[in-house]
């Protein structure tokens, strides 16, 4: 880990901190410990197997892309990659850390950077793109029962959205643009050496230039093979439904009735939609805030910060430390390596 994403993770731990003092406040914990324990194990269980299936299906998708890239890869290699996303996205600010830690174990488990960055950048924009039409469709048909929920947070909701809509449009223009992407890549390279980061080195920026051309010649092979995005955008509508949905899985563990699925899925995607670009390491804080106001009027008394507690114990911290030990390996696999290859030679 590099001195930026140790930074990035003492703040992170310390928002932890703070947002469980905040969170916990003024809350009988023996009551809400008290109707932890009333939770269905059978519905806990499905709960869990969801959250680690949010993360999992990433890694499917990359593995599905990459093998039409024509790379032999197994879908368990491809997982691993989406639980080391996952933890560098849940320590950094804006979740800018996952891909990069991604691109770099890819490109040392001997697959091309431009084909690495086409698949990382596909995954990444369906993500959004799905995400946003999510959102379009609950501010079209649920602003109402949105705007009561909410209340105060509707604008972060506004934010959110707009944000993620604007990603979406930058990252498309970047793919399919590739006079963009090898400007970016060119003129990156001389911003880094402008700040003596890199030194002068004509054959690097030639492979950077042949990089950006093979870049391209991925996103054209994509835009070819149009099905394979359309079975990405399935899978992730799928993927997005299933973190939305362990929530109501948690509503009805507690025995709760009274409230649709399709509610409680709605008012947990507008949730995921308001924090997923703010600049908060694991949008930590925040997402608790907006959960106890969203779902006042679904859970009663102590199963409120109960039913708080163990949705985002599952759906993040759970997810996070597993995610943290597969990064760990992941390390010390890379670093054994580098030292049996230094040995051999």
């Amino acid at each position: 880990m590099n001195r930026k994403n140790l930074i990035s993770a003492i703040i992170f731990i310390l928002l932890a901190g703070l947002t469980f003092y905040v969170i916990f406040k003024g809350n009988d914990m023996e009551e809400v410990l008290g109707t932890v324990r009333t939770l269905h194990p059978i519905y806990l269980c499905a709960a869990a197997a969801t959250a680690f299936f949010f993360v999992s299906a990433e890694g499917f998708m990359i593995c599905y892309l990459l093998r039409a890239l024509n790379y032999r890869t197994s879908a368990a290699t491809c997982v691993k990659y989406s639980f080391v996303g996952f933890f560098f996205s849940g320590i950094t600010p804006s979740a800018t850390g996952g891909q990069p830690m991604q691109l770099y174990y890819m490109q040392k488990e001997g697959h091309k950077v431009s084909d690495s960055s086409v698949v990382l950048m596909t995954v990444a924009v369906i993500y959004k793109f799905v995400l946003v039409v999510m959102g379009i469709g609950i501010l079209i048909f649920y602003y109402g029962p949105l705007k009561d929920y909410l209340k105060g947070y509707l604008y972060l909701y506004y934010l959110g959205l707009f944000l993620n809509t604007l990603l979406v449009v930058v990252l498309l223009f970047i793919m399919v643009s590739p006079r963009c992407f090898k400007g970016l890549v060119v003129g990156g390279e001389k911003l880094l050496k402008k700040l003596r980061i890199l030194k002068n080195s004509g054959e690097r920026t030639k492979k950077l230039i042949e990089m950006a051309d093979q870049y391209h010649e991925a996103v054209l092979f994509f835009l070819k093979n149009k099905s394979k995005i359309y079975a990405v955008i399935a899978f992730t509508v799928v993927q997005r439904c299933s973190v939305f949905f362990l929530t109501w899985l948690i509503y009805r563990g507690l025995g709760l009735e009274g409230t649709d699925a399709l509610t409680v899925m709605s008012l947990q995607a507008a949730i995921y939609i308001a924090v997923d670009m703010l600049p908060l390491p694991g949008a930590q804080g925040i997402t608790e805030m907006m959960y106890k106001t969203a779902f006042s009027q679904v859970f009663t008394g102590a199963s409120l910060t109960a039913s708080m507690c163990v949705t985002r114990g599952l759906n993040f911290y759970m997810v996070l430390i597993v995610s943290a030990l597969v990064a760990a390996w992941c390390h010390l696999s890379s670093r054994l390596k580098c030292l049996r290859l230094n040995t051999q030679a």
